[in-house]
């Protein structure tokens, strides 16, 4: 695997687990990528305005402002203040429906826990190439 393969794109990780974040965060800076780790929805508000990232990644069940409120947040920015970065939903939320319904609702990408970091990574990279 390229180290260089997310170089130059700033990616935000909100996770609430904090070995989850940390091995998330470990491997997209080993491909290159700038990451800001936050630890809830409210950190990862505040980096996405700070950074204007190219992708966030998301855990959906946590305290405070979960994913699901982060979204709503995320998209009610303008699209130059990072209204229209595209968000990855990660989830232990079972069945095809629940992962529909998460779709629905904004998410480019569902992502069930646990997955592996090349289905990471290939999630990325497809929603950076379009």
């Amino acid at each position: 695997m390229s180290p260089n393969r997310l170089s130059g794109r700033t990616i935000i990780v909100v996770e609430d687990h904090d070995d989850a974040r940390t091995a998330i965060d470990r491997f997209l800076n080993r491909l290159g990528a700038t990451v800001v780790a936050a630890k809830d929805g409210l950190e990862g508000l505040e980096a996405v305005k700070n950074y204007h990232p190219h992708l966030v990644v998301t855990d959906l069940l946590m305290p405070g402002m979960d994913g699901f409120k982060l979204l709503r947040e995320i998209r009610a920015l303008p699209p130059e203040a990072g209204g229209s970065t595209p968000v990855i939903a990660m989830t232990a939320l079972d069945g095809r429906l629940e992962r529909t319904r998460i779709l629905s609702l904004g998410f480019r990408a569902c992502l069930q826990k646990p997955f592996a970091v090349e289905t990471l990574l290939e999630t990325i990279l497809y929603l950076l190439d379009r």
